[in-house]
């Protein structure tokens, strides 16, 4: 079994980690652009098995894509962060460069991979993916909603004082200030999580979890990296074990929640196949209505992508 992570900035170095810790590649290959940085890290993340007592093998390249060659799963975490004076157009146009060159090379030297992308902005890249990949969108799409639900998850578990293994949840639509968490879903030990907080305050943390990524940003100066490759490793295990687990992904709508051509969180069972299943829950009518506002949002991201490509 050979995983494939391109990008070896903070998010896709922690997620080669993550993958090889939880030995679920016999290879995992971390490629990226700058002369021998994926090779440095690489070598730094093997000298780590020894003491986590785990078997896998980290490989760093430098931009030679034949060393990825028949993956099973390949990790786009390729990108730049969007920087001062950068406007939205111009951070599409730059990380679509990257993600649709990244994407010709996965699909020329793994053609049978499944491609989980984690590049921002996270609904557009996924979409330039499987426009450049031309594949069966069920192998094609993106990390957001598992990562958002995880902050949604913490917070609360922080405000009810409970173990956040006790809490589920789901967060629907764009990986961004529209995101949909559905509080109607959201259960502690099986009780519905209004049972245990005011709306006032249940409000608040789903305002939180809104501009979870941006609390980050203002703190560190710079995005996530340990959460969000966390939850790519999770997903990578689930496709690898053939888990069938139910996560929010953003993957392609063909009708679903009355949506079509459309890249939005939704979600899905995924397994060795990549997405199986959309789950279409039944949403209420103001439920209906944020998941419609998120689906504008992002098609408008998408339709800027469109007119660079005409």
């Amino acid at each position: 079994m050979k995983i494939s992570v391109i990008g070896a900035g903070n998010v896709g170095a922690s997620c080669a980690l993550e993958i090889a810790r939880r030995e679920i590649a016999t290879e995992v290959i971390l490629l990226d652009i700058k002369e021998n940085y994926a090779n440095g890290k690489a070598l730094d993340m093997w000298q780590t098995a020894p003491v986590d007592s785990y078997d896998s093998r980290v490989i760093g390249v430098t931009n030679d894509y034949a060393k990825t060659a028949n993956s099973e799963i390949v990790v786009i975490t390729s990108g730049l962060p969007r920087k001062p004076g950068m406007s939205r157009d111009d951070l599409i146009a730059t990380n679509a460069d990257i993600v649709r060159s990244v994407t010709e090379q996965v699909v020329k030297h793994s053609p049978k991979a499944i491609i989980l992308v984690v590049s921002n902005p996270l609904d557009v890249m996924t979409y330039c993916a499987y426009l450049t990949a031309k594949i069966d969108s069920k192998r094609v799409f993106g990390m957001a909603g598992i990562l958002d639900t995880a902050r949604y998850r913490m917070f609360l578990s922080e405000a009810l004082n409970v173990s956040h293994k006790e809490i589920q949840a789901i967060i629907m639509g764009g990986h961004g200030d529209t995101m949909v968490p559905l509080p109607r879903y959201t259960t502690v030990a099986g009780i519905p999580v209004t049972e245990f907080i005011a709306k006032d305050k249940l409000d608040a943390i789903i305002e939180r979890t809104k501009k979870g990524g941006g609390e980050i940003v203002n703190l560190l100066g710079t995005s996530a990296w340990f959460a969000p490759a966390a939850a790519a490793a999770q997903m990578v295990e689930a496709i690898v074990k053939d888990q069938k687990r139910v996560f929010p992904v953003c993957t392609w709508l063909q009708g679903e929640y009355g949506l079509k051509d459309i890249y939005l969180g939704v979600p899905v069972i995924l397994g060795k196949n990549g997405v199986e299943k959309v789950i279409e829950l039944q949403l209420n009518n103001d439920e209906k209505q944020l998941l419609a506002n998120s689906a504008k949002a992002v098609k408008e991201v998408m339709d800027v992508y469109d007119k660079m490509t005409v």
